[in-house]
């Protein structure tokens, strides 16, 4: 593959007319990425790295949102975007919709914009969100600013009042804040992350009514298999997008035919680190200051780090990376 097969700075107009930037998701979790980015005139490759599967005690989880259901939680806070995937799909195999698992008088808290359109996409109002730091932490900020109607209560009564499903490998943030904040706060894992791609019968596939991580058609390089349940990825202006093998990849990164390359999750930035040798040549991006802490902590330089986690802040990251001419060397210690 050459960088003539795909777009050409002659081709498109845009911020990144011409620049071909590699994605570490799976075409169904690409979509709006990839679009805001071919939008801007970019190619985007994708290369998925890390999939999502069911929770392994889903015992745990059916009691907990058993909990939800009967109206013991005061808020529920949604973490991510695969977290509502996770609960959809819980739901859909009891056979009830989202909405049916969530109590009426339950609170919805979530950490960011494209989260909150899923969640509105699926009927649920969501009642506390961060406009300016979109994380874990500014929730925790934004929380402790809030009022909260009377819903933490001094009854003594000792009822759980939070539930916070997430991934195995959430960090202790949202709890230990909330938590510090006089809250009964119960975690609980909704869905695990693996690498790509996850068994069949455990991934997850729930579709989301938005599409936030939804696209159309994709198309695999030569010898790459897409794994169990992908569905065809995000187009671009000049037709699908390329999913890559991790050796076309390593491949296109030797040859300097990638410019930039985005890291989701610290768990992404690991599988980067693990998988392509030759990203030391190309600008890296992280989604949030997490990612780009683990990228650091692995040695891997940072281009620029999105200042929201929207497709629109990733444009932005992978244009500010790509202005700085020359060798690259990251600014942050």
């Amino acid at each position: 593959m050459t960088r003539e097969a795909g777009n050409s700075a002659g081709e498109l107009r845009g911020p990144l007319a011409g620049r071909r930037v590699l994605l570490t998701r799976s075409p169904d979790r690409a979509g709006a990425m990839a679009a805001a980015l071919a939008a801007a005139g970019a190619e985007p490759l994708l290369l998925p790295l890390i999939d999502f599967a069911r929770a392994t005690d889903q015992a745990a989880l059916a009691g907990a949102l058993d909990r939800l259901a009967a109206g013991e939680y005061a808020w529920l806070v949604v973490s991510s975007i695969t977290t509502v995937r996770a609960l959809k799909q819980f739901a859909a195999e009891r056979g009830v919709s989202l909405g049916a698992v969530i109590s009426p008088g339950v609170r919805i808290a979530t950490i960011g914009p494209s989260s909150r359109a899923v969640l509105e996409a699926e009927g649920l109002r969501v009642d506390l969100a961060p406009a300016g730091r979109q994380s874990a932490e500014g929730l925790v900020e934004l929380w402790a600013a809030a009022d909260d109607g009377g819903a933490a209560g001094a009854d003594g009564a000792g009822m759980i009042r939070v539930l916070i499903p997430q991934s195995d490998l959430a960090g202790p943030t949202l709890e230990a804040g909330l938590d510090a904040l006089g809250w009964d706060v119960d975690a609980v894992t909704a869905y695990r992350t693996v690498d790509y791609p996850a068994e069949p019968g455990e991934r997850l596939t729930a579709e989301l009514a938005v599409g936030q991580e939804s696209g159309s058609a994709a198309q695999p390089g030569p010898g790459t298999q897409p794994g169990p349940g992908t569905r065809p990825g995000p187009g671009t202006q000049s037709g699908p997008a390329v999913v890559l093998s991790p050796g076309e990849a390593n491949g296109e990164l030797a040859a300097g035919r990638i410019d930039a390359v985005v890291a989701a999750s610290p768990s992404a930035a690991r599988r980067i680190h693990a998988t392509l040798g030759a990203v030391e040549s190309t600008r890296l991006v992280a989604i949030g200051q997490p990612t780009a802490a683990e990228l650091r902590s692995l040695g891997l330089a940072v281009g620029a780090t999105a200042a929201t986690p929207t497709p629109a802040g990733i444009v932005d990251a992978v244009a500010q990376a790509l202005s700085v001419p020359g060798p690259w060397k990251d600014p942050t210690p």
